[in-house]
């Protein structure tokens, strides 16, 4: 499964961002890549200053514009996350699309960013975003995939379920910063990749020391053994990386670790 990481910069024009996320996907395309990631936020700069502002309702320019190249290019496309709005309400939403273009899995960001990180970074997307309550997974040619957004990756009860749900992969379109991301970024991918047996796939915007939001980038794929298989660093990168998804099972008959699981023990007694 040859899966394009698509680490693109980000500015204040929507339509300029659009522009350059298809063409990268389009360089995914012609580079033999079956399934081109996006990374969060790609449409519009991170900042709740800006995401009411760029969020896009029912098929809006991003959403078509998603569609319409997966479809041209017969490719896979995880759409990172935009703005999304409906009823009232606006979300941090990922999007995925099959090679004929067709929605095939939708999900809103289940735990929003809040955090106050002493001497270091303070984001609150719940002043902007509501959360979403779905854990997603989506079929391809290549079995099951897991998809959740960033912050969710911390949660190691949604990625649990992925797994048991038979996901082979989790796609991770996120925007750590610059104090979260040298702390825990590959940490976190490598361990959930360990504790699920699959692989991990991280897509971040590319660093911009001079945004509004200082992403780390450093996009990443972890083998179900931990090991790190591709990374970059900040900088604006595309890299097509070859999965072998075998390794999956290989690991799993291993180290056989669902099939250990007590759940007669993992229970939670209260008076």
């Amino acid at each position: 499964m040859k899966t394009a990481m698509l680490q693109i910069p980000v500015g204040f024009d929507k339509q300029k961002n659009i522009i350059h996320a298809m063409a990268a996907v389009e360089w995914a395309a012609e580079n033999g890549a079956d399934i081109a990631v996006l990374p969060e936020m790609w449409n519009c700069p991170y900042s709740n200053k800006y995401f009411q502002g760029y969020a896009e309702e029912g098929i809006g320019e991003s959403r078509a514009a998603m569609s319409d190249t997966a479809k041209r290019l017969g490719i896979y496309l995880v759409g990172g996350s935009i703005p999304e709005r409906e009823d009232g309400k606006v979300y941090n939403t990922a999007f995925v699309y099959d090679r004929e273009g067709r929605e095939i899995a939708r999900h809103r960001k289940v735990h929003l960013f809040d955090i106050d990180v002493k001497g270091g970074q303070r984001f609150f997307e719940s002043e902007t975003f509501t959360a979403g309550n779905e854990v997603t997974l989506f079929d391809t040619e290549w079995g099951k995939m897991g998809l959740c957004i960033c912050f969710d990756m911390r949660f190691p009860e949604l990625s649990r379920i992925m797994s048991l749900e038979g996901a082979r992969a989790v796609f991770v379109p996120a925007a750590f910063n610059m104090t979260t991301g040298p702390a825990h970024w590959e940490t976190m991918f490598r361990q959930r990749a360990v504790d699920n047996q699959l692989f991990t796939i991280g897509v971040s915007p590319a660093r911009d020391e001079q945004g509004v939001y200082v992403a780390y980038g450093n996009s990443i794929v972890v083998d179900p053994w931990g090991s790190v298989i591709a990374r970059m660093d900040g900088a604006a990168n595309r890299m097509v990386v070859d999965i072998d998804l075998g390794k999956v099972e290989d690991i799993r008959a291993q180290l056989p670790l669902m099939s250990a699981r007590r759940e007669d023990v993992y229970k939670i007694k209260r008076a």
